[in-house]
């Protein structure tokens, strides 16, 4: 008899645990579905809803350059590849890194000093001595490549051009840019500096997010003077495709070894897209193929997340 009582005892207590677990789980259940019906019920706003782009026709542009990317900055998909991770020499778009780092530390209305004035390639045609406006610093490198304005940013900085230069590579780690790497804040020293297409469209959708940078390379010309009001310098942007078709700019780069490279961003309606051509014997007209390939050929999908 002492055994039944033993046993009902013991189911007795099994029963309750088990109902006692059943009832725990039902009520997450029902919480469960509570909040995702509220979610699903919710009303969809602008914030929520993430635009993917699907090409409507899937073309292959005829590019001569060795690498190129398209990407559709605001979801971060790859619309168009070609070698997207092959490392290539990056000429000076490695200005638009520079850009970065100066914005990051200088005041725009900041007077630098030009220490040198024998600078290789392109240049504006300052004299040492002269003091500039880092703003006008800032365009003169942008514009027209000027790379006597990029050494002078540098050589202003803390530490002169080699504590720039690893301020340069420690933004890179910090944007994930792991294929990238500075060997100068002009883009001249083509065995040190290094990134590849993805890497550079990925700095480039870094470097529109600030409104200054964005504003500098999205224009066609400016005068700009030294501080004295002694000499005074026109500065016309290279990127002969800024202004038609949406492009906004942003950067060009050529060397010997790098070849002809070209950064491109342009407003598909109402979406920014980012080109990339390197290595490129006529990085316009790739640019325009690759630009050609969205144009009027991209739907974007809204998803609910």
């Amino acid at each position: 008899m002492k055994d039944y009582k033993w046993f009902f005892v013991y189911f007795f207590w099994q029963a309750l645990l088990f109902l006692l677990v059943y009832v725990f789980v039902t009520d997450i259940n029902i919480r469960q579905n509570i909040k995702r019906n509220r979610l699903l019920s919710s009303p969809i706003t602008k914030e929520s809803v993430t635009p993917y782009p699907i090409l409507k026709e899937d073309r292959n542009p005829d590019i001569s350059a060795l690498a190129a990317v398209v990407v559709d900055d605001d979801s971060k998909t790859l619309l168009f590849s070609k070698n997207p991770t092959l490392l290539l020499s990056m000429a000076s778009t490695t200005k638009i890194m520079t850009a970065l780092v100066a914005l990051s530390y200088y005041k725009m209305t900041e007077v630098l000093t030009i220490h040198n004035d024998i600078v290789e390639g392109a240049k504006v045609g300052f004299n040492k001595g002269q003091k500039v406006k880092f703003e006008d610093l800032l365009y003169a490198m942008l514009l027209p490549s000027a790379n006597d304005a990029a050494v002078a940013i540098a050589q202003n900085y803390p530490g002169g051009e080699t504590a720039f230069v690893d301020k340069m590579n420690e933004f890179a780690k910090l944007f994930h840019l792991y294929n990238t790497r500075f060997g100068d804040t002009a883009g001249l020293l083509d065995d040190k500096g290094y990134t590849t297409p993805l890497d550079l469209a990925r700095l480039t959708s870094i470097a529109l997010k600030n409104k200054v940078f964005a504003q500098v390379v999205d224009t066609k010309s400016k005068d700009i003077s030294d501080v004295d009001g002694k000499n005074s310098y026109s500065l016309h942007n290279l990127n002969k495709l800024l202004g038609t078709d949406g492009v906004k700019g942003v950067k060009t780069g050529y060397t010997d070894e790098a070849g002809q490279v070209l950064v491109t961003s342009k407003d598909e309606k109402g979406h920014t897209i980012i080109a990339v051509v390197m290595a490129s014997s006529d990085r316009f007209l790739d640019t325009r193929e690759l630009l050609g390939l969205i144009s009027g050929n991209v739907n974007y999908l809204s998803i609910h997340p």
